[in-house]
């Protein structure tokens, strides 16, 4: 009975980490999209899937794992790996003005994974998964605004209002994707829970 419960805990671990390194994989992806596509780059922000992905982390895993798998993203970037987006990576992109969008998915996993612990019902996911994107927007947005204008070159003309119409470009793209995040999160947990 005891190597059984271990054996059943270890399972769930390990499980646990292929899950984390998904979607750190995931975000990867989501952010080099514009290496396809790249004139999907307004004012120097790249129009990427992260948000979509850092909700559905937060949304599929949870809180803590879903903030995890982000952090795992962000420090595998830090560390030199060209996994930003447009293929960026090292500590210096700590000094870009996009990086708060990083630090920002993490919470935005946080956030709408503990919505929908408290709640599973599918307006519940849709709700989380809204509020974990609206969450990014603001963090990272004024992150950007602030290294524009304490430590970046900011570009001509260079406003706060000129901040969120840059955002206003992949906002429209984001709460359709947020919206399917969190229809996709909760049918996926239902395939689990009945095949497990």
């Amino acid at each position: 009975m005891g190597s059984e419960l271990v054996k059943t805990k270890s399972r769930i671990k390990t499980l646990d980490m292929v899950y984390i390194s998904l979607f750190s994989a995931l975000m990867m992806i989501g952010a080099n999209i514009t290496s396809f596509v790249p004139f999907m780059v307004i004012g120097g922000v790249p129009i990427t899937l992260q948000a979509f992905f850092a909700v559905l982390a937060g949304a599929f895993l949870g809180s803590r794992l879903g903030a995890i798998s982000m952090a795992v993203y962000a420090f595998i970037g830090l560390a030199g790996a060209p996994v930003f987006a447009r293929f960026y990576g090292g500590i210096g992109q700590l000094l870009s003005p996009t990086f708060g969008f990083i630090i920002a998915f993490i919470f935005t996993a946080y956030i709408t994974g503990k919505i929908i612990e408290k709640n599973n019902k599918l307006y519940s996911y849709v709700i989380a998964a809204l509020l974990g994107t609206a969450f990014s927007y603001l963090f990272g947005t004024n992150w950007m605004y602030a290294a524009y204008k304490l430590w970046a070159a900011a570009p001509d003309a260079f406003s706060y209002k000129v901040a969120w119409m840059w955002m206003a470009v992949p906002f429209p793209k984001d709460i359709l994707l947020a919206i399917l995040a969190g229809v996709f999160a909760h049918r996926m947990q239902g395939i689990v829970k009945k095949s497990s």
